[in-house]
């Protein structure tokens, strides 16, 4: 039924003028357009995510993207030096990017989360 269907993700932010900012004006994603609801909200498309303006947006408490990375390290510096910065969590065994697994820890896939500029958290990890 649903096998030919185009299906996108999608996620709410409080403030769509900083989530289109943070969005659509940074060279890391691609493939960025805006669409205007009939009800009048906005939101935010790129890839195959949409981003909303939500009513009561609370962050999600969990990674609504995730990038994989060759490189898990320069992607790491490359986003330190747009002014990204990295979470640390306690007990997680990360280096001093924010790195878990790898060098950190004898663990599975090397990952790093940040933020958004709504607190939505994403991350990216090694591939």
């Amino acid at each position: 039924m649903l096998k030919d269907s185009y299906a996108f993700s999608g996620f709410s932010v409080d403030d769509l003028a900083a989530a289109e900012k943070f969005y659509g004006g940074n060279t890391w994603f691609r493939n960025y357009s805006r669409k205007q609801h009939a009800d009048a909200t906005s939101s935010v498309r790129w890839n195959n995510t949409g981003v909303f303006k939500g009513a009561g947006h609370e962050p999600a408490s969990y990674a609504v993207l995730n990038f994989p990375v060759d490189d898990i390290d320069t992607i790491a510096d490359e986003l330190i030096v747009d002014v990204v910065t990295f979470e640390i969590y306690d007990g997680m065994h990360q280096d001093e990017k924010g790195i878990v697994g790898g060098k950190a820890a004898n663990a599975g896939s090397d990952i790093a989360w940040f933020k958004d500029p709504v607190g939505n958290t994403l991350s990216i990890l090694k591939d």
